[in-house]
């Protein structure tokens, strides 16, 4: 099947916020059954990722024309944990962007309970590792997305 076949998979995209929902799974957890703490930073990551998939910016195109998404910075806050079988909501929303850099804002979310916010900021790089600016196409796109966030 193709990507297309499941338009619901790579979440959604409205008032300017992508929500992608993420069930828990006893991968996910600790020995408690709350989420583990770095669990949440692959969960951030899958939101990021599909939102980029639904406005367009596939990964194996950037990868082909030698640039990959790399994190620079990650600021974390934990208020609440998920648990094993709860499906969480990951919104996802394009702050500023600049020409080598874009701030994202996230959260997940159980229900109307924010369990964890992040801010991220995201770089392109080459294969060797070095900083690239964005082609005007993916900095448009971004652009034409994005929210304050804070």
């Amino acid at each position: 099947m193709a990507d297309n076949d499941w338009p619901d998979l790579a979440g959604h995209l409205s008032d300017g916020v992508h929500r992608l929902p993420v069930r828990i799974y006893y991968e996910d957890t600790d020995f408690s059954g709350a989420v583990y703490h770095a669990s949440y930073v692959r969960i951030l990551e899958r939101g990021r990722t599909d939102f980029l998939r639904v406005v367009g910016i596939g990964h194996r195109e950037l990868a082909a024309a030698g640039l990959n998404f790399a994190l620079h910075r990650l600021d974390v806050t934990f208020h609440r944990p998920a648990a094993i079988d709860d499906v969480v909501i990951v919104e996802t929303t394009p702050g500023e962007v600049t020409a080598a850099r874009a701030l994202v804002g996230q959260r997940i979310l159980h229900g109307e309970t924010v369990l964890v916010e992040a801010a991220v900021t995201v770089v392109l790089v080459s294969p060797d590792g070095r900083a690239r600016r964005f082609p005007p196409a993916i900095r448009d796109t971004l652009l034409a997305r994005r929210k304050p966030v804070g």
